[in-house]
């Protein structure tokens, strides 16, 4: 089977996308009010931020110069007292609705972006990295929290005060006003020249480390091939050049950082000095009281301070701007198997099924003229047609890449045909839902997947309302009732990650119980016997028998023996069939089967020899 390979997304823009950030926060609708609570908070605490100066102001010149009365002093000093204890505690609402802010915010983009997982077609699996979308649901939406939880609304708070600030200079005394604001071009043009090579930095940040996530996802889940192989010095000079990678480009970004910040420091020096100049010159002519002078000073260091800070915000969001790319990537992909709105109207969606509408399934199935290719021009299946009557079982047999598997992912709508219909009980299946066809199928793998949880559980994933009983008696229907009894814990052994605790055979007889407990119309196994020992393949050839009685069943096979009874092989080669029939009949055509067949029964023959004379000597 051929299949494209995974292309991550490149970005080119130079600069802060407001549209994307929109969209961002457009995703938050449960933070809507709390948006709002933290917006006004933001706009009292920079009004207590603006009036501080100002009564400082009123203070120096109004009481430090011996005018007043004493009860004026202590009136102002008990206003000044309870400004300041009332912005400290606008200031403790304010991180308390930032702290919920983030947890909300990172479990609402994990929701959304798993959500969109388990609605993306098969293909989109096939070709991504699981380490790539660990990286996205982890580390991504971490940095994206903060960034819109803490970073932005500390922008917001630094805006307001700058404005409050801005507003009050003008009408206290403009020329001065303009003193402060005469840096604010040269330092635009200084953080337009660093944001754009530190947003470039950090996007290969996310590149690599993603890289990285997906070598510790394969590093882990492919352990005993790494052992066997001996490639534990490959995989780690490959690890250490991309950690290496990582730090090169995680250097540049902090450095260019580091760089931003002592240059607004610098710039905003140099207004306050000139303040102090031209206001203590003022001073000295008696035509400005020293008051303002210090006034400014402060306003000059609340209006840069700021700025830094929004400076540093705004190579902050650089910085996660390549975080929220990766994440409005993965949740614009659209599945590449869709149901019509009008099957969607009656059928529901596989996250919310309208199961009460769901058509019963006989099992007559028909590939009419059927083509596919995963690659433009590249065909997998060329006009193929077969025709299947309910209850029958089906072999298909062919060398790897003849097509064999994906007819099954084809019948199964993983993938769906180029050219060509596939009817279900006369009905082309198109104009049923996936979820209603899914809801029939029974399918069974070469490796089984089992969850990280109790043998029980495992198998009730087949059916969730399936009662205990239930369960124990599909898996003696599968004859892994006895297996199973004898674990330490019975039905209720934990499997491990994968199942990793038990042997393949008996993996593979659970999912055989998970699949028979969904009663499915349509049975699949696809290479079910070929990873297991030859005792175990008995086992499982007695429970094939029992469990696809009154079934549809399309069996993948390497191993033939396994399929001397079905009632149909189709033998494929290059995506085109080229024998089929039953085993007698093809048997007696002595074409490819036969010749396969033969070799096979040889080798198997030759294989029992030699364990015979093993064990004699």
């Amino acid at each position: 089977m051929t299949v494209t390979r995974f292309q991550e997304k490149t970005y080119n823009t130079d600069s802060l996308d407001l549209k994307l950030w929109r969209r961002i926060l457009g995703l938050l609708t449960n933070q809507k009010k709390r948006l709002i609570r933290i917006g006004l908070l933001n706009a009292f605490i920079a009004v207590f931020d603006v009036a501080i100066p100002y009564m400082n102001k009123i203070a120096i010149d109004t009481f430090a110069t011996g005018g007043g009365t004493d009860t004026q002093l202590k009136i102002f000093a008990c206003v000044f007292l309870c400004g300041v204890l009332l912005q400290a505690s606008l200031v403790y609402l304010y991180f308390l609705q930032a702290g919920h802010m983030e947890m909300d915010t990172a479990h609402e983009l994990r929701s959304r972006l798993f959500s969109k997982l388990q609605s993306l077609s098969y293909s989109f699996f096939d070709v991504t990295p699981a380490g790539w979308l660990l990286s996205r649901i982890t580390g991504d939406v971490s940095r994206l929290a903060e960034i819109l939880s803490w970073s932005l609304m500390d922008c917001a708070w630094g805006i307001s005060t700058m404005i409050g600030a801005t507003v009050v200079m003008l009408v206290t005394n403009w020329r001065l006003a303009l003193l402060v604001f005469a840096v604010v071009p040269v330092l635009a043009w200084i953080a337009r020249y660093f944001n754009i090579r530190i947003l470039k930095n950090y996007r290969d940040v996310r590149r690599i480390n993603s890289k990285i996530t997906n070598g510790f996802s394969e590093g882990i889940s492919g352990a005993q091939t790494t052992k066997t192989l001996v490639l534990e010095d490959l995989n780690f000079r490959e690890f250490e050049g991309d950690t290496g990678e990582m730090r090169r480009a995680s250097i540049k970004a902090v450095s260019m950082s580091a760089l931003l910040y002592p240059l607004v420091m610098l710039m905003s020096s140099f207004s306050i000095a000139a303040i102090l100049i031209y206001g203590g010159h003022r001073i000295l002519l008696n035509v400005l009281q020293f008051g303002t002078v210090v006034m400014f000073t402060q306003y000059a260091q609340q209006f840069f301070d700021p700025l830094n800070q929004i400076a540093s915000i705004a190579a902050e969001l650089q910085m996660a701007q390549a975080s929220a790319e990766r994440i409005l990537w993965l949740l614009d992909e659209e599945p590449k198997i869709t149901d019509t709105p009008e099957v969607i109207e009656k059928y529901g969606t596989e996250l919310a099924p309208k199961t009460e509408n769901y058509e019963p399934i006989e099992g007559n199935i028909e590939f009419d003229h059927v083509s596919f290719h995963y690659i433009e021009g590249e065909e997998v299946l060329n006009d193929f047609s077969l025709s299947v009557k309910a209850g029958e079982t089906v072999a298909l047999v062919g060398e790897t890449g003849s097509g064999k598997s994906t007819i099954v992912n084809l019948l199964c709508r993983f993938y769906e045909p180029t050219e060509g219909e596939i009817r279900i009980d006369g009905t082309e299946y198109r104009k049923r839902s996936i979820g209603w066809l899914h809801a029939n199928l029974g399918y069974v793998l070469q490796s089984p997947h089992l969850f990280s949880d109790s043998v029980k559980e495992n198998i009730r994933f087949g059916r969730l309302d399936a009662t205990d009983e239930e369960i124990v008696e599909a898996c003696k229907l599968v004859n892994a009732d006895t297996f199973i009894r004898e674990l330490e814990n019975g039905y209720d052994t934990d499997v491990g990650e994968g199942g990793g605790r038990l042997s393949t055979g008996q993996k593979q007889l659970i999912s055989f119980a998970r699949a028979v407990i969904a009663d499915p119309r349509i049975f699949i196994l696809d290479e079910a016997t070929s990873s297991v020992d030859t005792e175990t393949e008995q086992i499982i050839q007695d429970t094939i028998e029992h469990v696809m009685q009154g079934r549809t069943s399309f069996i993948v096979a390497h191993r033939l023996s396994t399929i001397v009874n079905a009632d149909k092989i189709i033998v494929i080669r290059s995506g085109v069939i080229r024998e089929q029939g039953t085993h007698q009949e093809l048997m007696a055509l002595k074409g490819y089967y036969y010749r396969l067949y033969t070799n096979q029964f040889n080798e198997k023959l030759e294989a029992g020899i030699m364990g015979v004379r093993k064990s004699e000597e």
